[in-house]
């Protein structure tokens, strides 16, 4: 009976963390309710997946999913944010909560990530955090193409306005003439 609640909870995580863009062990230890649940809210809000399990369970749906590399982080209180749409929502999430609620407090804390294929440690986690959004990017990259675009028209405008007013001069000039 324990053994089949236990394969459950496996294939339960398992459907979790599959097809996941980013997966984040987080060490939250030192945190009160009152912050866990605001926690839990910041992420819900970003649609990032948040909860707390055995660690053995975890590494088992893992391993399942062919992710070994991080085995050796699963020790100690251990929560998994785990986000399908966004590769850096997690780690946003986290940092934010951190500024914001603990004041930059020492926890709740990262303790690695697998985002993209790939295993980032704390530091690269923070600094995947402080990257702009994808939104944000995408605003500068239609801001880039669109400055030289709008000092084009603005430079033919001004020769245009400036040729009307030369052709409607020389009208002008013709008429007092005639």
């Amino acid at each position: 009976m324990v053994q089949n609640v236990k394969y459950d909870i496996v294939a339960n995580l398992k459907s979790r963390l599959d097809g996941a863009k980013a997966i984040v062990l987080v060490d939250y230890k030192g945190i009160n309710i009152e912050q866990v649940n605001a926690l839990r809210g910041s992420f819900r809000a970003a649609g990032v997946d948040y909860f707390v399990q055995k660690n053995t369970l975890i590494k088992l749906a893992l391993n399942e999913l062919g992710i070994k590399e991080l085995d050796s982080e699963l020790i100690g209180p251990t929560a998994v944010a785990v986000c399908n749409l966004d590769e850096v929502a997690p780690a946003r999430v986290l940092t934010k909560f951190l500024k914001e609620v603990m004041e930059d407090a020492a926890f709740p804390k990262f303790k690695c990530g697998y985002v993209a294929g790939h295993v980032f440690n704390a530091t690269e986690l923070k600094a995947l955090a402080s990257l702009p959004s994808r939104e944000e990017l995408l605003a500068r990259v239609v801001g880039t193409v669109q400055a030289p675009l709008t000092s084009f028209l603005g430079v033919t405008s001004g020769i245009l306005r400036k040729l009307v007013l030369a052709v409607d001069a020389i009208a002008k000039k013709q008429a007092e003439a005639s």
